[in-house]
């Protein structure tokens, strides 16, 4: 047993904290197979998580990330041998089970899948859990029934991690993509991703009305609120909304009109308990239909030691697209 590099948060009666140290590898939590960690991200819960905006932490001393690439050095799962490749998103990973934010990580091979032969370790955090969540989002959207054919969609929080590939994923398959956004500097990135129109987050802010005019055949949201609400009262007639982010917050003041007298769906995308078969098929999905020249347009690289401020820097909105993390 050894020491390797970590970020630990831990709460005093004074608050939280959150810094790099010397973590001893005799004090990670059980599971079935150990992994060095190579690479790993920052999403909107990492910077909730590290910046304590949000209870997302719920057992002290915590190392946060949620999501981790790495190669397996021991284990005694059956589908894991030493060297495999592996990438883990959600599980409770940085919440209430160890994190991705160190050099080590020992996690439950259940966890775990395999990393796409046509994959490197880098981009698979480059897309991280915000972009696996965005291609589930997709997958909810066509298995609902919605094509380009169907009419545009709407990507709100555009310029965000989740909202980029989300965009760019929508725009490979073809669709006309409606990106909001509050950034308006971002058009031309936007465009670049693939996005036919840019409009501001203020078209979707405020009260919503029960039903407004019918602007697009489905939607991302990763804002929640008051802007959820509006996309649903603008979404066509038997069209469908995939919920997965609430940086604006957790309510939904709507009402019942988009859903009885225009049938609209509402779709809830959770990625952290997601089954195993649609992991596996997101990933797939992933390694096929992402454009690389449009993720390495989305995507910085950081240290370990720059994930805390990273972190407190995408709760604030100040990053854009993705950030990948060298961990080892």
């Amino acid at each position: 047993m050894g020491t390797f590099r970590a970020v630990r948060i831990d709460k005093t009666e004074t608050g939280q904290t959150a810094k790099l140290v010397d973590f001893d590898e005799s004090e990670l939590m059980d599971g079935d197979v150990t992994v060095r960690v190579e690479w790993s991200t920052v999403n909107y819960k990492d910077g909730l998580a590290v910046s304590g905006k949000a209870p997302v932490v719920r057992r002290f001393p915590m190392i946060p990330g949620i999501d981790f690439v790495g190669m397996v050095e021991s284990s005694t799962h059956p589908e894991w041998k030493p060297g495999d490749r592996v990438i883990l998103n959600g599980w409770g990973v940085g919440e209430t089970h160890l994190g991705a934010y160190a050099e080590k990580a020992r996690v439950k091979g259940n966890w775990l899948v395999p990393l796409p032969s046509g994959m490197s370790a880098h981009d698979a955090m480059a897309i991280g859990t915000a972009g696996y969540t965005a291609m589930l989002a997709v997958m909810a959207l066509e298995g609902h029934g919605l094509t380009p054919m169907s009419g545009p969609v709407v990507v709100t929080g555009a310029a965000g991690g989740l909202g980029s590939v989300a965009s760019a994923i929508l725009s490979q398959r073809g669709f006309q993509v409606t990106a909001s956004t509050g950034r308006p500097q971002e058009a031309e990135y936007l465009k670049s991703l693939g996005a036919n129109e840019i409009i501001d987050r203020k078209e979707l802010a405020g009260p919503a009305k029960p039903l407004g005019k019918e602007r697009w055949a489905g939607g991302i949201d990763t804002v929640g609120s008051t802007t959820l609400a509006n996309v649903l009262s603008m979404t066509r007639y038997g069209g469908a909304v995939a919920a997965c982010g609430l940086a604006g917050g957790m309510d939904l003041p709507t009402s019942v009109a988009p859903f009885i007298l225009r049938g609209v769906s509402l779709l809830g995308i959770d990625s952290v308990m997601r089954p195993m078969a649609d992991r596996r098929t997101a990933w797939t999905r992933l390694d096929d239909e992402l454009d690389r020249g449009k993720l390495a347009a989305m995507t910085s690289d950081i240290g370990l030691a720059e994930t805390i401020e990273a972190g407190r820097n995408i709760v604030a909105g100040h990053v854009r697209g993705r950030l990948a993390v060298r961990v080892g």
